[in-house]
């Protein structure tokens, strides 16, 4: 019985500690969270403002844009953005699997062929991808470990000339949009080339009025330069939509392991307890008979 005791008091020490961890850890990421729900709620409105002027432009514009070239699908670029640590639940397995998913249902013919590629940002969608027998390009991974908006131009330049070049058809984006501390919303967005659908959407109206946009001073110049900026902006709020997403999803992961821990320190205490009152109890009938004993003689 003692070695029972000395065994779940252990226990009970171990759950403890490791309840004072996940609730430190719990703390630093509610304080990440804000910073980074801060940074996407403030992007978010201008994000989609220059979305749908984008769609509009694209949809409407008499001018040649190469961005939005609509070609046979041959190669595929997959970016899979995931965080870089875990403790976040099943955060970067969902988005994993959702990758998966896409390659699967929309891309499987090129895939049998070799023809997809994975861009991965986040070590953990990197550590997994690189097992397997699709071509990966790591060169971006890092990029939540300093994320601000010149080094994900920096990816966006990068995706925008291969997609120029033609060495790929189709560029899609999957993340994690950001809705609360609980809940994110797996993404699997159409990057390139630019969607025109949302353009599109007036046309079964017939009262509704084709956008037209007055440019100055030329449309092909300024058409140019404002489609890249605005790609390298979407690009950068769906990085912020990830990053705050990875801060809700750990903080709800160690605010669970804490309760649980809390709740495995309770069954332990009633364990402790029921226990040590066993033992009592034998040391006092031990007692008991011992001097009924000495007694009888």
């Amino acid at each position: 019985m003692p070695g029972n005791l000395k065994e779940v008091r252990n226990r009970i020490k171990s759950v403890s500690n490791t309840q004072q961890i996940t609730k430190a850890m719990k703390m630093v990421s509610a304080s990440k969270l804000r910073k980074a729900t801060d940074r996407i709620i403030q992007m978010r409105p201008y994000s989609n403002k220059l979305r749908e002027i984008m769609s509009n432009i694209v949809s409407g514009a008499d001018v040649k844009i190469s961005l939005a070239e609509e070609r046979q699908v041959k190669k595929v670029l997959i970016v899979v953005m995931t965080s870089d640590r875990g403790l976040c639940g099943a955060f970067n397995a969902n988005l994993i699997k959702s990758a998966k998913r896409t390659i699967l249902e929309k891309y499987s013919a090129q895939a049998q062929v070799g023809n997809v590629t994975i861009m991965t940002i986040g070590r953990k969608g990197n550590d997994h991808f690189k097992k397997l027998s699709f071509a990966v390009n790591a060169e971006f991974t890092g990029l939540f470990t300093h994320l601000n908006f010149e080094e994900s131009a920096k990816a966006t330049d990068w995706i925008l000339n291969e997609f120029t070049l033609g060495n790929f058809d189709a560029v899609d984006l999957i993340y994690s949009q950001f809705k609360n501390a609980a809940t994110q919303i797996l993404t699997d967005e159409s990057f390139l080339p630019i969607p025109k659908s949302a353009g599109k959407k007036s046309v079964t109206n017939a009262k509704a009025k084709k956008a037209d946009f007055i440019y100055e001073p030329d449309k092909d110049e300024i058409i140019q330069y404002l489609i890249p900026k605005i790609l390298k902006t979407q690009f950068f709020k769906a990085l912020l939509d990830t990053n705050a997403s990875a801060h809700g999803a750990s903080m709800t992961a160690m605010d669970k392991a804490t309760e649980n821990a809390k709740e495995f320190l309770k069954a332990l205490n009633i364990s402790y307890n029921r226990a040590r009152q066993a033992a009592i109890t034998t040391e006092l009938n031990e007692i008991v008979g011992g001097a009924a004993a000495l007694t009888g003689d």
